[in-house]
């Protein structure tokens, strides 16, 4: 029976930090693997992980800056090398994993860009956003497959964001060969695309006890995700202060990053979670669903007590069955036998 996307009553909020959720916590013996993990939600992820006791490897393009970012919170995780655009570079780095013999019990996509101002295509003429946010995850993960089987109980962390109201996946169009580009529009679409990849990958992983889960982590300035955005828009919006500080302010779902990393906490750790998945979550608990009147237009609208649950086309398994056969094409990627 699949999990019914309906809040849990978790007993935690939009308050709630990573300190509030991995409180006791062990994690000892365990691998995990956040990609993102050395900047902003990513990094506050991977060392709360790591601060229970898990082996924490994070994959990175700029290897010495990762290192560097990991050094300056403490240390305690290994980095690797891996580019998410680049399909050579995502399977040696999964290569090299499976050749440990690890298992793997958690495996975070964190990593994302956000509204590219211009139509910027990867080497395979793929969307930049779609291929780094949704296809470089897709691949990473049927590579790693293997090691999530031999876990005996792994758990797939999708990030998303309530930025997946912008635009389904235009599977007639994913890479703007026909229609005007919109950064906004490409970026939900990959935002939607992390969601229905977690209700896919749920149904062909519970076999295995693989399960995934897809998430909303809330409004964070103090991140490299809108680097694309612009200081004036973030100040527009009140993401930031007059002086360029990040805004925290709880009823508008403006979190620090220590609030914000508290749901892909929630969902790679919780025991609330055991033996459940394939569902969207925000506030460190399940989220419900949408109605049709809620408004997409998350760049301009008073952010003040909106909902942060899931549009129905998101969870579409229907929809998630036809993304998943889109990325078997366009990623060559299937998985393993």
């Amino acid at each position: 029976m699949n999990t019914p996307q309906e809040p849990i009553s978790s007993g935690f909020s939009r308050a709630s930090t990573t300190v509030d959720i991995i409180k006791g916590v062990n994690l000892v013996g365990k691998v995990a693997i956040v990609t993102g993990g050395y900047s902003g939600l990513g990094l506050e992820t991977a060392r709360t992980l790591a601060s229970a006791g898990a082996r924490v490897i994070v994959p990175a393009r700029n290897v010495e800056r990762a290192r560097k970012a990991i050094n300056d919170v403490g240390g305690g995780m290994e980095v690797q090398p891996m580019d998410l655009t680049n399909p050579d570079s995502i399977d040696n780095f999964a290569r090299d994993f499976i050749e440990t013999g690890l298992p793997l019990h958690l495996l975070i996509n964190n990593a994302g860009i956000m509204a590219l101002p211009e139509l910027t295509r990867d080497t395979q003429g793929n969307e930049l956003q779609f291929s780094t946010n949704h296809l470089g995850h897709f691949r990473l993960t049927l590579q790693l497959w293997p090691a999530l089987k031999r876990a005996g109980g792994a758990r797939v962390v999708s990030v998303s964001s309530a930025g997946h109201r912008f635009s389904p996946v235009v599977f007639d169009d994913i890479n703007f060969v026909h229609r005007d580009y919109d950064a906004f529009k490409a970026y939900g679409q990959s935002k939607t695309a992390n969601i229905l990849f977690a209700v896919g990958l749920d149904r062909r992983g519970k076999d295995y006890d693989i399960h995934a889960f897809a998430l909303h982590p809330g409004g964070i300035a103090g991140t490299n995700l809108g680097t694309h955005v612009g200081v004036e828009m973030l100040k527009k919006t009140g993401f930031i202060d007059a002086n360029g500080r990040p805004v925290v302010d709880l009823a508008r779902d403006l979190k620090s990053i220590s609030q914000g990393a508290a749901t892909h906490v929630w969902c790679a750790v919780s025991p609330q979670l055991k033996g459940k998945g394939g569902v969207f979550c925000a506030d460190a608990d399940i989220t419900s669903v949408l109605s049709d009147s809620d408004s997409p237009n998350l760049a301009t609208e008073d952010r003040t007590n909106r909902g942060t649950g899931v549009q129905a086309y998101a969870i579409d398994p229907n929809a998630a069955d036809k993304l998943w056969r889109k990325s078997e094409e366009l990623t060559g990627v299937s998985i393993p036998c």
